[in-house]
């Protein structure tokens, strides 16, 4: 089996680097393969964990560019953050949640939990646990995303 690396001391073509390894035609080798310096293994680096279909309109993270949810789960556009406008939204993607705390906010008590970018770190917003009024029991397990942390991506006109 053919491994491919890239050699970033000597830049030479892999079949030439590798010797035998690569050429269908060589005969086995015996005994340990010599080693090339500065050897790096090609890989894709990993941005983010799940990617939004692209025929959809989309919400991404403004600092990182990663998918945080679809048009279609958005619920309302009318929401407070601790830092501006913010929109509710059904569910999310490429987010981190941390340990819920009781809140006072606009709207009364609720336990949140701040939500944050699982590529940047950044803290984008909170996910709703439980609300202890009957009238905001519509928010439970819902999110919120703060509009200065996040972009519209793909299909806006």
């Amino acid at each position: 089996m053919c491994v491919a690396w890239v050699l970033t001391a000597h830049l030479l073509p892999p079949w030439q680097a590798l010797g035998s390894l690569c050429s269908p035609w060589a005969a086995p080798r015996v005994g340990p393969l010599p080693l090339a310096p500065a050897m790096v293994r090609i890989s894709k680096p990993k941005t983010f964990q799940a990617y939004l279909d692209d025929c959809h309109r989309r919400y991404s993270c403004a600092h990182c560019r990663a998918h945080l949810a679809n048009h279609d789960d958005l619920i309302s556009k009318s929401f407070q953050g601790s830092q501006g406008r913010a929109y509710l939204f059904n569910s999310v993607v490429n987010v981190g949640c941390g340990p819920a705390e009781e809140r006072v906010l606009l709207t009364g008590l609720h336990a949140v939990a701040d939500i944050h970018c699982e590529n940047c770190k950044t803290t984008l917003g909170w996910k709703y646990e439980q609300a202890f009024e009957s009238s905001q029991k519509y928010k439970e397990g819902k999110y919120i995303i703060e509009l200065n942390h996040m972009i519209k991506d793909n299909g806006w006109d």
